[in-house]
C-alpha cells in the first residue's frame, strides 16, 4: 500500500513543489504522519474488537515512526538530508494552500524523538493503563496526539504548522481530561486549552502579518525574503516576530503562560511523559528553531525579549519545584525551567545548544516521568509524603531515576552536562552576563529540588498505606532503555571532539549565525558542575535522614520564600482576580443581560412581527384565496350535478337536442343578420 501511495505522489508532479535530496527515505517520510493518524482512527472505531483493545495497533504505529525516524537520523548523520515536497490543495486569492512534508536536520531530530520516546512510552503505557477506564479511547487519543505533533513537525508552511498546532491542543485537552469524572481534572484540561488558545491568537496574527507581507506561507520563502533584506518584511519583522513568539510561549509554557502545564499533570502519567519529552511543550521551541534565521536577522530586536522570558522562566519555575509535594508537579516545574534554558539559548543565538538541550532533555525527562508513574503505580499516590524508602523495594525504578536525575542536574558524563554547558558557554561568549548568572543559579536549584525529591521518595522510611513493589517488565524495560539514552546522548555533540549534532541540525542550508566553541569551555563546565554538586550537597544536608529526623525532613519549609513559592507567586490568583472572576462575574452578567435584554429582545420582536405577518397571510390565504377557489369548485360541482341529469344515454334524445340546438343557431343567425 505504501509503495502504491508513493507512486501516486510521483504521478502528481504537476501539482508538486519539490526541492532537495534525500532519496526514497525522504520521499516516503509523509508516512510518518499518515500511519499514526490512520491508526488512531481505526482504534477509535474498531479498537474494542481487537485482542488487546487497540494498544497493539498504537504500539505498532509508534514502532514504525521510531524505526523510520532512526533511519532518517542515521542517513542525515552520514550524508545530510535536505528535502521538501508540497501539494497545492486549494487557493485563497493569490495564496496557494499547500500540504506537504519537510525532511532536514531540524525535523529529523523531532521525528526521531517522537518515534523513539513515543515507542518507549506506548510500551510502558500497556502496563500502566491496564484496567483503567476508557482504555481503548486512551490509546486512540494518544496515537492521535503523536500524529498531530508529526503534522506540526513535518510542516513546510505556516498554515500546516497551525493545523498541527491546534490538533496537538485538541489531543492534549482529551488526554489531560481523561479522568473527567473528577472536576479538578476536567478543569485542568479546560485551563490548558484556554491558555493555549489565548497565546495562539498571537501565532495566527503573526502568520497573517508575515504571510501577507511576503506573499507566501512557506517557511523557505519567508526565510529567503528575510535573507535578501526584503524591505516590506523588514517593516513588520519585529511585530511579526513578537506575535509568533507569543504563540511559542503558550505552547512551551513560558512565563506568564506557564500556569497550564503543572495542572496538566491531571492526565495519565504516560501522557505527561510524552508531552514533556517530545511533543506539545517542545513545539514552541521548535517554532523558534524553524524561524531562527529570521530572529537572527530581521527580527533580532526580539531576541532580548526571548532571552528575558526564558531566563525568568528557568529560574522562577525552578524555585517553585523546591516546595512541591506531588512528584509529577516537581517534574512539571522542572520541565518549565528546562524549557526556559532552551528558549533563552535561542534568544542568545545558540541554535545548536538550544536544540541539543531539547534533544537530551527528551530522554531524561521522558524517563523521569515514567519512573514517577512506576512509583505512583506502586504506592497509589502522587504525594512524596506518602512515599519514602522505595529504593530497596523498587530497585530498577530507583536506579533509572538516579540516571535521569543526574542527567537533569548536568552531572558529568551524562547527557545534560553537555547540552546545559553549551548553553552556559553561549551566554558567556555572547556577553549575556545576567543570563549566565541566573542560568548557573538555576543549575543549583535543579540539583537541590531533584535531590530533595530523590530523598523524600526513595530514602528514609516508607510512610504510605499501600504495599509497593517493583513494576512489571513491560514498564521497567522502557525505563532501562531511556536511562541508557539519557546517559549517552550527550556524546552526540562534544565541542572539539565530535560535533555531529551541530552538523545534523543545520543541514537545511540556513546560515546559522551562532557561536560554537572549538572545544569544551572547561571554566564554564567546572562552574556548572560545581554548582550542581553544591545543590546536591545542600539537598542532602537538609533532607537526608542522617541529618534530620523523618518528621523534620518532611516538614521542612524553605525560609522566607516558602509562602510565595507555595502560592506560585500568586499568579494563578492574579489571573483569577483580574481575568477569570471578572469574566465569570460582571462581564458574564453584562453579556447575559445583553443577550437577554437586547439580542433576545430583537429576536423576540422579529418573531412577533413575523408571527403577525403570518396571521395576516394566513387569513388572506384561508378567507380569500381558499374561499374563491372553494366557491369556484362548489359552483362547478353544482353545475355538474344539474347537467348530469341530462345524460340519459338515449340516442333519440341526444339527436333531438342536437336538432333543436341547430335550429336555434340557424334562427338566431337569420334574425340578427
Amino acid at each position: 500500500m505504501i509503495h502504491a501511495l508513493n507512486a501516486l505522489v510521483a504521478a502528481e508532479e504537476a501539482h508538486v513543489a519539490e526541492h532537495g535530496d534525500g532519496g526514497w527515505l525522504a520521499a516516503g517520510a509523509w508516512t510518518l504522519v499518515v500511519v499514526p493518524l490512520v491508526a488512531a482512527a481505526i482504534i477509535i472505531f474498531l479498537g474494542k474488537r481487537m485482542p488487546r483493545k487497540g494498544w497493539e495497533l498504537a504500539w505498532a504505529a509508534m514502532g514504525y515512526v521510531g524505526v523510520y525516524g532512526v533511519a532518517l537520523f542515521i542517513a542525515n548523520a552520514s550524508s545530510g538530508i535536505v528535502y521538501e515536497q508540497s501539494f497545492e490543495i486549494a487557493r485563497m486569492g493569490s495564496f496557494a494552500i499547500e500540504w506537504g512534508w519537510v525532511v532536514d536536520g531540524l525535523s529529523i531530530t523531532l521525528y526521531t524523538l517522537v518515534g523513539v520516546v513515543g515507542f518507549a512510552v506506548f510500551t510502558y503505557a500497556k502496563g500502566y493503563m491496564e484496567g483503567e477506564i476508557r482504555y481503548t479511547f486512551f490509546f486512540g487519543a494518544f496515537t492521535f496526539f503523536a500524529g498531530a505533533m508529526l503534522v506540526l513537525v513535518s510542516a513546510p508552511n505556516m498554515l500546516q504548522l497551525i493545523v498541527g498546532w491546534e490538533l496537538v491542543g485538541v489531543a492534549s485537552y482529551l488526554l489531560i481530561g481523561h479522568y473527567w469524572e473528577d472536576k479538578e481534572n476536567s478543569n485542568a484540561a479546560m485551563k490548558a486549552f484556554l491558555v493555549n488558545k489565548v497565546a495562539d491568537v498571537g501565532l495566527i496574527i503573526g502568520v497573517i502579518v508575515i504571510a501577507a507581507t511576503v506573499g507566501s506561507l512557506r517557511f523557505t520563502d519567508v526565510l529567503e525574503a528575510a535573507a535578501s533584506g526584503d524591505s516590506a518584511l523588514a517593516d513588520v519583522a519585529v511585530a511579526g516576530g513578537i506575535l509568533l513568539f507569543i504563540g511559542a510561549m503558550g505552547k512551551s509554557a513560558q512565563f506568564p503562560f506557564h500556569v497550564w502545564l503543572p495542572d496538566a499533570m491531571a492526565g495519565p502519567t504516560p501522557v505527561s511523559s510524552l508531552m514533556h519529552a517530545a511533543t506539545m511543550v517542545t513545539a514552541g521551541v521548535y517554532l523558534v528553531g524553524r524561524m531562527f534565521p529570521f530572529y537572527e536577522g530581521m527580527a533580532k530586536d526580539v531576541r532580548p525579549l526571548i532571552i528575558a522570558v526564558g531566563v525568568i522562566t528557568l529560574f522562577a519555575m525552578g524555585l517553585i519545584a523546591m516546595v512541591q509535594d506531588d512528584i509529577k508537579k516537581v517534574l512539571a516545574y522542572s520541565t518549565l525551567s528546562q524549557l526556559g534554558y532552551m528558549t533563552a539559548a535561542m534568544g542568545a543565538g545558540a541554535y545548536t545548544a538550544g536544540m541539543f538541550h531539547l534533544f537530551t532533555h527528551a530522554f531524561f525527562k521522558g524517563l523521569l516521568f515514567l519512573v514517577a508513574g512506576s512509583v505512583i503505580h506502586g504506592v497509589r499516590s502522587n504525594n512524596m509524603s506518602d512515599m519514602g524508602g522505595l529504593r530497596k523495594l523498587m530497585p530498577k525504578t530507583y536506579w533509572t531515576w538516579i540516571v535521569g536525575t543526574l542527567a537533569l542536574m548536568g552531572i558529568f558524563p551524562l547527557s545534560g552536562f553537555f547540552s546545559k554547558d553549551e548553553i552556559l558557554a553561549q551566554f558567556s561568549h555572547g556577553g549575556e552576563t545576567l543570563a549566565l548568572i541566573v542560568a548557573v543559579g538555576g543549575a543549583f536549584i535543579t540539583a537541590f529540588y531533584m535531590t530533595r525529591a530523590t530523598l523524600l521518595t526513595f530514602w528514609g522510611e516508607y510512610k504510605g498505606s499501600a504495599h509497593p513493589h517493583e513494576s512489571p517488565n513491560i514498564m521497567t524495560r522502557p525505563l532501562i532503555g531511556l536511562a541508557v539514552l539519557s546517559a549517552v546522548a550527550g556524546f552526540a555533540n562534544v565541542p572539539g571532539v565530535y560535533d555531529g549534532f551541530t552538523e545534523w541540525i543545520t543541514t537545511r542550508g540556513q546560515a546559522i549565525l551562532e557561536y560554537h566553541p572549538d572545544g569544551i569551555d572547561f571554566g564554564i563546565a567546572a562552574i556548572g558542575l560545581a554548582v550542581g554538586l553544591a545543590g546536591i550537597y545542600a539537598g542532602w544536608v537538609l533532607f537526608s535522614k542522617d541529618k534530620a529526623t523523618q518528621r523534620e525532613r518532611d516538614s521542612f519549609e524553605v525560609p522566607v520564600l516558602y509562602r510565595l513559592l507555595r502560592n506560585k507567586y500568586y499568579i494563578d490568583d492574579l489571573y483569577a482576580v483580574g481575568l477569570v472572576n471578572p469574566i465569570k462575574g460582571p462581564i458574564a452578567r453584562f453579556v447575559n443581560w445583553t443577550n437577554q435584554a437586547i439580542l433576545d429582545g430583537i429576536v423576540n420582536a422579529a418573531g412577533i412581527m413575523v408571527k403577525g405577518l403570518g396571521t395576516v397571510v394566513y387569513g388572506f390565504d384561508q378567507r380569500g384565496l381558499d374561499f374563491g377557489i372553494n366557491a369556484a369548485g362548489f359552483s362547478a360541482g353544482e353545475a355538474g350535478e344539474t347537467l348530469r341529469h341530462s345524460q340519459t344515454g338515449k340516442v333519440q334524445q341526444y339527436a333531438a337536442a342536437l336538432f333543436v340546438g341547430m335550429a336555434l343557431l340557424v334562427a338566431g343567425f337569420i334574425i340578427f343578420n
